[in-house]
Protein backbone atom coordinates (compact mmCIF):
# COMPACT_ATOMS: atom_id res chain seq x y z
CA UNK A 1 0.00 0.00 0.00
CA UNK A 2 1.47 3.54 -1.16
CA UNK A 3 1.62 6.07 1.42
CA UNK A 4 -1.31 8.29 0.41
CA UNK A 5 -3.82 4.88 0.39
CA UNK A 6 -2.18 4.67 4.50
CA UNK A 7 -2.77 8.41 4.99
CA UNK A 8 -6.19 7.71 3.35
CA UNK A 9 -7.03 4.88 5.19
CA UNK A 10 -6.37 6.87 8.33
CA UNK A 11 -8.42 9.27 8.45
CA UNK A 12 -11.55 7.69 7.07
CA UNK A 13 -11.02 5.86 10.31
CA UNK A 14 -11.01 8.86 11.95
CA UNK A 15 -14.36 10.05 10.43
CA UNK A 16 -15.82 6.55 11.54
CA UNK A 17 -14.75 7.15 15.03
CA UNK A 18 -16.03 10.71 15.32
CA UNK A 19 -19.55 9.11 13.77
CA UNK A 20 -19.49 6.71 16.72
CA UNK A 21 -18.04 9.00 18.90
CA UNK A 22 -15.97 6.65 19.63
CA UNK A 23 -13.38 8.72 22.00
CA UNK A 24 -10.64 6.00 23.10
CA UNK A 25 -10.23 5.14 19.15
CA UNK A 26 -10.42 9.28 17.92
CA UNK A 27 -7.64 9.53 20.95
CA UNK A 28 -5.13 6.51 19.75
CA UNK A 29 -5.14 7.82 16.11
CA UNK A 30 -3.98 11.46 16.87
CA UNK A 31 -0.58 11.41 18.12
CA UNK A 32 -0.41 12.60 22.05
CA UNK A 33 1.61 15.90 21.11
CA UNK A 34 -1.10 16.33 18.48
CA UNK A 35 -2.76 19.85 17.16
CA UNK A 36 -6.06 20.54 16.55
CA UNK A 37 -6.83 24.14 14.67
CA UNK A 38 -9.93 26.21 14.01
CA UNK A 39 -11.14 29.59 14.16
CA UNK A 40 -10.74 31.03 17.53
CA UNK A 41 -14.22 32.82 16.82
CA UNK A 42 -16.08 29.44 17.36
CA UNK A 43 -16.56 28.35 21.12
CA UNK A 44 -14.41 25.14 21.13
CA UNK A 45 -11.78 27.05 18.44
CA UNK A 46 -8.47 28.46 19.01
CA UNK A 47 -5.31 25.89 19.08
CA UNK A 48 -5.59 22.61 21.36
CA UNK A 49 -2.72 20.33 21.83
CA UNK A 50 -2.08 16.63 23.00
CA UNK A 51 -4.49 14.71 24.16
CA UNK A 52 -5.93 17.19 26.70
CA UNK A 53 -6.32 19.89 24.37
CA UNK A 54 -8.12 17.18 21.83
CA UNK A 55 -10.31 16.04 24.51
CA UNK A 56 -11.26 20.24 25.17
CA UNK A 57 -11.78 20.34 21.42
CA UNK A 58 -14.33 17.91 21.42
CA UNK A 59 -16.45 18.14 24.35
CA UNK A 60 -17.37 21.67 23.61
CA UNK A 61 -17.64 21.25 19.94
CA UNK A 62 -20.04 18.23 21.03
CA UNK A 63 -21.52 20.48 23.85
CA UNK A 64 -22.38 22.75 21.20
CA UNK A 65 -23.57 20.79 18.40
CA UNK A 66 -25.07 18.12 16.56
CA UNK A 67 -22.96 17.57 13.48
CA UNK A 68 -22.66 15.83 10.58
CA UNK A 69 -19.68 16.05 8.65
CA UNK A 70 -20.59 14.75 5.24
CA UNK A 71 -17.62 14.51 2.51
CA UNK A 72 -17.61 15.58 -0.88
CA UNK A 73 -13.66 14.61 -1.79
CA UNK A 74 -10.92 13.33 -0.04
CA UNK A 75 -7.63 13.07 -1.46
CA UNK A 76 -4.17 12.71 0.16
CA UNK A 77 -0.70 14.21 -1.11
CA UNK A 78 1.28 10.86 -0.59
CA UNK A 79 3.63 13.34 1.79
CA UNK A 80 1.39 13.20 4.67
CA UNK A 81 -1.40 15.58 4.18
CA UNK A 82 -4.92 14.61 4.05
CA UNK A 83 -7.84 17.18 2.29
CA UNK A 84 -11.27 16.32 2.94
CA UNK A 85 -13.95 19.07 1.40
CA UNK A 86 -17.59 18.60 2.30
CA UNK A 87 -20.22 20.16 4.46
CA UNK A 88 -21.13 19.88 8.01
CA UNK A 89 -25.03 19.84 8.95
CA UNK A 90 -27.02 19.77 12.30
CA UNK A 91 -28.12 21.46 14.74
CA UNK A 92 -27.21 23.67 17.52
CA UNK A 93 -27.92 21.70 20.64
CA UNK A 94 -29.25 24.71 22.83
CA UNK A 95 -31.33 25.93 20.39
CA UNK A 96 -32.62 23.63 17.62
CA UNK A 97 -31.34 26.11 15.26
CA UNK A 98 -30.10 24.05 12.11
CA UNK A 99 -27.12 24.85 10.23
CA UNK A 100 -25.60 23.84 6.70
CA UNK A 101 -21.86 25.07 6.29
CA UNK A 102 -19.10 24.14 3.51
CA UNK A 103 -16.14 22.82 5.26
CA UNK A 104 -12.60 21.89 4.22
CA UNK A 105 -10.33 19.87 6.63
CA UNK A 106 -6.44 19.25 6.89
CA UNK A 107 -5.19 16.30 8.41
CA UNK A 108 -1.01 16.10 8.47
CA UNK A 109 -0.42 12.74 9.21
CA UNK A 110 2.54 10.21 10.09
CA UNK A 111 3.69 7.23 12.04
CA UNK A 112 -0.11 5.92 11.60
CA UNK A 113 -1.53 9.00 13.40
CA UNK A 114 -3.36 12.49 12.81
CA UNK A 115 -0.17 14.93 14.11
CA UNK A 116 -2.29 17.88 13.23
CA UNK A 117 -5.87 18.65 12.67
CA UNK A 118 -7.11 21.89 10.74
CA UNK A 119 -10.85 22.59 10.36
CA UNK A 120 -12.17 25.60 8.39
CA UNK A 121 -15.76 26.13 7.55
CA UNK A 122 -18.14 29.32 7.43
CA UNK A 123 -17.42 30.89 10.34
CA UNK A 124 -19.52 33.46 9.85
CA UNK A 125 -22.52 31.13 8.60
CA UNK A 126 -22.02 29.28 11.75
CA UNK A 127 -21.62 31.62 14.11
CA UNK A 128 -25.15 32.92 13.14
CA UNK A 129 -26.36 29.83 13.90
CA UNK A 130 -25.36 29.88 17.66
CA UNK A 131 -26.72 33.24 17.73
CA UNK A 132 -30.23 32.06 16.67
CA UNK A 133 -33.32 32.18 18.84
CA UNK A 134 -34.81 28.56 19.81
CA UNK A 135 -37.22 27.14 17.31
CA UNK A 136 -41.21 27.79 18.63
CA UNK A 137 -42.76 24.61 18.07
CA UNK A 138 -45.48 24.75 15.96
CA UNK A 139 -49.14 25.32 17.48
CA UNK A 140 -51.53 22.03 17.69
Amino acid sequence: MQQAERDLALVREVYTAFEQADVPRIMALFAEDGTVAQSPELPWGGVHVGHEGLGYFLATLTGHLDSHPETERLFADGSGHVVQVGRTRGVVRATGAPFDVPEVHVFTVSGGRVHRFEAYLDTAALRAALAAPAAVPAAT
